[in-house]
């Protein structure tokens, strides 16, 4: 059986982690080496009600994220959003050595009246799942370590009238390096990256071609991530820095093609091929083939 521990606050975290009591209620910085690591019983997942972005500098046990192994190495970052699914898997080995690195945790009632808090969705990076953690250069750590720095020293002098304009603006300071250095990573991984978008067109082409439109319907952004083993805002953004369109689009351009197969070299009605390919109503399947080539199915068949 499956325990979860609920982990509703910055206070809690620190009496889980051993580490002195928190100088400030919604922000926290906590260095790894000077705490022991909880030990976490076996079939014990961790959810937590707040932001947490944590740099490991040290290889040390297996964590999960949801359900799927974490490429949570030496040198990464990993980015959690409020009421994900964490798990550590610990071996004999890991609790005799010490743990390097920091953990930034917020939570969102510190920006929840700020312009960051609209943002937040814009940092896709925190759904990211499976061998999807950023893994950073020296120079880069160094440049994230410093604005931690700074952050840590706001709140942890006397608060004043402008202490919490500054910790917001450094924080989101911090979120915008990452997702310069996500951007970065997706270019220096460009092979790799061809090789996904290559079998996501497979995947799409298989699946047009195939009776898995009619049978399951259209496939989702979800689906194709899941089939490619990734978390679908990953996908979405590498598919879009690489192609410059989104996996959407590439599903719809699947689907548009084999629209027009099955209009230019079969009798079926509309309606019929809106059903072999995966659509409940023939009017939403006019709709996105009117968008996409500027004329009704009718009109295209007539046309050629």
């Amino acid at each position: 059986m499956t325990n979860i521990i609920q982990i509703k606050n910055i206070s809690e975290l620190h009496q889980l982690m051993g580490a002195e009591k928190p100088k400030h209620p919604l922000i926290s910085v906590i260095d790894f080496s000077k705490i022991k690591p909880p030990e976490v019983p076996e079939n014990m997942r961790v959810v937590s009600s707040y932001y947490s972005i944590m740099m490991k500098t040290v290889k040390c046990g297996n964590m999960k994220y949801g359900r799927k192994n974490y490429d949570f190495q030496e040198g990464s970052i990993l980015c959690m959003a409020p009421d994900q699914i964490l798990s550590v898997d610990n071996t004999d080995e890991d609790q005799n050595k010490s743990v390097q690195g920091w953990g930034l945790f917020f939570h969102p009632d510190l920006i929840r009246k700020s312009s960051l808090a609209k943002k937040m969705k814009d940092y896709t990076y925190f759904s990211y799942e499976a061998n999807e953690a950023l893994h950073l250069s020296d120079k880069e750590k160094n440049t994230l370590a410093s604005i931690i720095g700074r952050i840590e020293e706001e709140y942890s002098t006397n608060l004043d009238h402008f202490s919490h304009d500054v910790i917001i603006s450094n924080l989101e300071l911090l979120l915008n390096y990452c997702n310069r250095f996500y951007g970065r990573q997706f270019l220096t991984r460009r092979n790799q990256n061809k090789d996904v978008l290559s079998t996501l067109e497979e995947l799409l082409s298989d699946y047009f071609t195939s009776e898995k439109a009619q049978l399951k319907g259209i496939p989702t952004v979800k689906y194709c991530a899941e089939q490619l083993h990734f978390s679908a805002n990953y996908l979405s953004d590498l598919v879009k820095k690489e192609s410059g369109k989104s996996v959407q689009e590439h599903i719809h351009y699947h689907l548009i093609e084999k629209a027009k197969t099955e209009l230019l070299n079969s009798e079926h009605s509309v309606s019929e091929i809106a059903n072999h390919l995966g659509f409940e109503y023939p009017q939403y399947f006019s709709k996105i083939f009117k968008s996409k080539t500027g004329l009704s199915p009718v009109k295209y068949r007539d046309m050629n």
